[in-house]
């Protein structure tokens, strides 16, 4: 790969690097359709993945290192650790950030037509952490989902919290928004996916025993209240981790993580 455009910047002024300074991750997605990758494992998967890379923020001590792996044509700005540290907000950092460029999701429609015999689909109706999602992200990402259907009332995957925790896995998922989750679990019931809600209910079907069907697509509810009445009325199934001890409830992380564990072994 060719070098990159390397520019050397001394100022937190500078235009170049206003993607950077202060933005709100909101801001960032509504006016310009870009997003902030943090760290360097994240930035070399944005790097490798399909996603364009608008342009890329070096600490001096980084830059010979990344600085090759970047596309001909992206900028990369190069400053020192001291500028590092007031752009990101805090000492400790990889010194190695980029901005990237947002497309539009593949519709849920294409995604099922690209199924194969067996999926597994994660829907996530109501995730407003996005330290929560971003782990989601990862787990499904690790334990093989086919994509990712997040509702209306989830948080933004691009946010650059989410982005940092799911360790870039983001990149390579199909993240699909709903805007109309209710129409959307129909959609997948009509292409033969199983819908199986995640509950908190001594009355519903102990994970250990509950077997699964080639293609499923599993519910987790929000971090506080769960699945909604509107999402189970569209289930098929309820499964449950049963508690001990007077435990009432499993971060919903932990939880995804056994139901996948679990679901995908």
């Amino acid at each position: 790969m060719s070098a990159p455009n390397i520019v050397a910047v001394d100022s937190l002024d500078d235009p170049r690097i206003a993607d950077y300074r202060n933005l709100k991750d909101r801001e960032l997605a509504r006016d310009q359709g870009k997003f902030i990758a943090e760290s360097e494992l994240v930035v070399r998967r944005l790097l490798t993945s399909d996603f364009a890379t608008a342009s890329v923020l070096l600490a001096a001590r980084k830059a010979d290192e990344i600085a090759p792996l970047v596309p001909t044509g992206v900028p990369v700005y190069v400053v020192s650790d001291e500028m590092i540290h007031h752009v990101v907000g805090f000492r400790f950092h990889s010194g190695v950030i980029a901005c990237g460029l947002r497309r539009a999701p593949r519709p849920l429609a294409d995604v099922l037509a690209g199924l194969g015999a067996t999926a597994t689909i994660v829907v996530l109706p109501d995730t407003i952490s996005t330290e929560n999602l971003g782990g989601l992200l990862r787990l499904s990402a690790g334990f093989g989902a086919d994509a990712v259907l997040l509702g209306p009332r989830c948080c933004d995957p691009f946010y650059r919290q989410s982005i940092r925790v799911s360790m870039g896995t983001v990149f390579r998922l199909n993240v699909v928004p709903s805007d109309d989750l209710g129409r959307d679990l129909d959609l997948l019931a009509s292409h033969g996916v199983e819908r199986v809600a995640t509950v908190l209910d001594e009355r519903a079907e102990p994970l250990a025993t509950a077997g699964r069907g080639p293609r499923m697509a599993m519910l987790l509810g929000n971090e506080a209240q769960g699945l909604g009445p509107d999402e189970l009325a569209h289930c098929d199934r309820r499964v449950t981790i049963p508690m001990k001890l007077g435990t009432d409830s499993l971060n919903v992380t932990v939880a995804a993580g056994i139901f996948l564990y679990h679901f995908t072994r």
